[in-house]
């Protein structure tokens, strides 16, 4: 049985609006006969339909008025037409509009609406592809806590939820958005080591993979702070504190945060 009853919408066939779609599909969000998605292009649209078997559109006006849900998976600088498309296209005063968009505000989204629909601004991340991502929410000026709890039915199942002022959102756009590229540069780098060491490349790919996930559940399901559980594995003239003073010297710490500052500050102007 479908956990949303409505119609949901999605705008937007890129990396993160086609992961949506599987995982409501593959979560029984919906029903796949009440999904659609709308794509720039017949290509694209196309490639939905055959993939994932639903509706697909370049002009969704029609089914708009019937459409309970939206979700606008869009790029920034496509934020304004697909608004005004919204607007002109019948959109029912009743539907909730979940944007994705880095960098555009819930009054900004609201302002280029023009109406008084319920709006969420979510922040997802990539490995919401495999069902682990990392979402943060906040609602607009008329989002109810019905809106929001729908909006973690979705969310949720892709991976984790929480809720946040928007105020943070373009640090959350840093550390969380951008943050998997991080990851996998560091994957990338430890297991270049690896085979410096005379590990096969796919050995130490699985090796740093394996690690990265349990260090990071690690972390999860102790509640304990990371420094204690890098001590619990730095013993005595070992080879970690080794390994750890090489990364030290490399300002490893400061690069990171330097890296979540810098992102979250081009984040705040993407949606200008």
């Amino acid at each position: 049985m479908s956990l949303i009853k409505g119609r949901l919408g999605v705008i937007g066939a890129g990396v993160m609006g086609t992961a949506l779609i599987k995982s409501v599909l593959a979560a029984s969000i919906v029903e796949k006969s009440k999904l659609w998605c709308a794509a720039r292009s017949e290509k694209s649209c196309q490639a939905i339909h055959d993939t994932l078997g639903i509706d697909t559109y370049r002009d969704y006006a029609g089914v708009l008025p019937q459409t309970d849900i939206l979700l606008l998976c869009v790029k920034p600088g496509h934020v304004k037409k697909v608004m005004q498309a919204l607007k002109v296209g019948g959109l029912s005063p009743k539907t909730l509009v979940i944007s994705i968009v880095a960098g555009t505000s819930l009054e900004d989204l609201e302002q280029a609406l023009g109406t008084q629909n319920p709006v969420i601004r979510a922040m997802p991340n990539t490995p919401c592809i495999v069902r682990q991502g990392m979402t943060v929410l906040c609602g607009g000026t008329h989002a109810t806590a019905e809106d929001m709890e729908k909006a973690h039915v979705i969310f949720d199942s892709v991976g984790q939820t929480l809720e946040l002022e928007e105020t943070h959102f373009d640090a959350v756009t840093g550390l969380g958005g951008s943050g998997p590229a991080y990851i996998y540069l560091m994957i990338e780098a430890l297991a270049d080591g690896g085979v410096r060491v005379g590990l096969p490349r796919e050995v130490a790919l699985k090796i740093v993979t394996q690690t990265v996930l349990g260090a990071a559940t690690m972390v999860q399901q102790t509640g304990r702070h990371p420094a204690a559980l890098r001590d619990d594995v730095t013993t005595p003239a070992g080879c970690t504190i080794g390994g750890l003073l090489i990364m030290e010297d490399g300002k490893i710490r400061s690069v990171l945060a330097r890296a979540v500052e810098e992102a979250a500050h081009i984040a705040s102007h993407l949606g200008k």
